[in-house]
């Protein structure tokens, strides 16, 4: 490796992350930005891009070790889980629209105190977050957003309901909202 983990190349930092925290982090400050455009010249809402942004990187500090350095750059690897985020939530959000709306339920919205919170949590471990969830919530949890099983593969995979699995991943959102606002992060 070269002398800091800053003069590291993408498939360096990708194939270290999982034993330091550091290489990732710096993979992420490398590319947010680029990510980040991508997802807001795409979607258009603000809030959509950071729940977005935040799905894509999960995904890619769990596809870590099988990236492999090719003809593309990390960038491309990168652009390719975007997409499938991006297209993935706008299927998502169609039926979770007309479910909202045969059940009357308004969607949750984040307020802007909710969005500082989270980007200053840019630099903090958000695993650690997830760890101190309950187990049946951090479980929940853990498979909707990193590994983006709906709920019915959820349900299925935890041997409940889809409205159970539902329910824990509501819960636990909202136990790590609540942390975030009211509590701030152990720091």
């Amino acid at each position: 490796m070269p002398g800091t983990w800053e003069d590291a190349t993408d498939a360096e930092l990708l194939a270290a992350c999982h034993a330091q925290e550091e290489p990732f982090a710096v993979f992420y400050r490398r590319h947010e930005r680029l990510v980040a455009s991508w997802l807001m010249r795409r979607c258009g809402y603000p809030e959509l891009a950071a729940d977005l942004l935040a799905e894509v990187f999960a995904a890619a500090y769990v596809a870590a070790p099988r990236f492999r350095p090719g003809p593309q750059p990390a960038q491309a690897w990168l652009l390719g889980i975007a997409r499938h985020k991006l297209l993935r939530s706008m299927r998502r959000s169609r039926v979770e629209a007309s479910a909202r709306k045969r059940l009357e339920v308004d969607a949750i919205e984040l307020c802007a105190a909710s969005v500082a919170a989270l980007e200053e949590l840019e630099a903090e471990d958000p695993m650690r977050l997830l760890d101190a969830l309950p187990p049946d919530q951090r479980e929940a949890v853990r498979a909707r957003v990193l590994e983006d099983l709906d709920y019915r593969e959820l349900g299925a995979r935890l041997h409940v309901s889809t409205a159970v699995a539902r329910k824990r991943v509501s819960r636990g959102l909202s136990t790590l909202r609540r942390r975030i606002q009211h509590e701030g992060v152990d720091r």
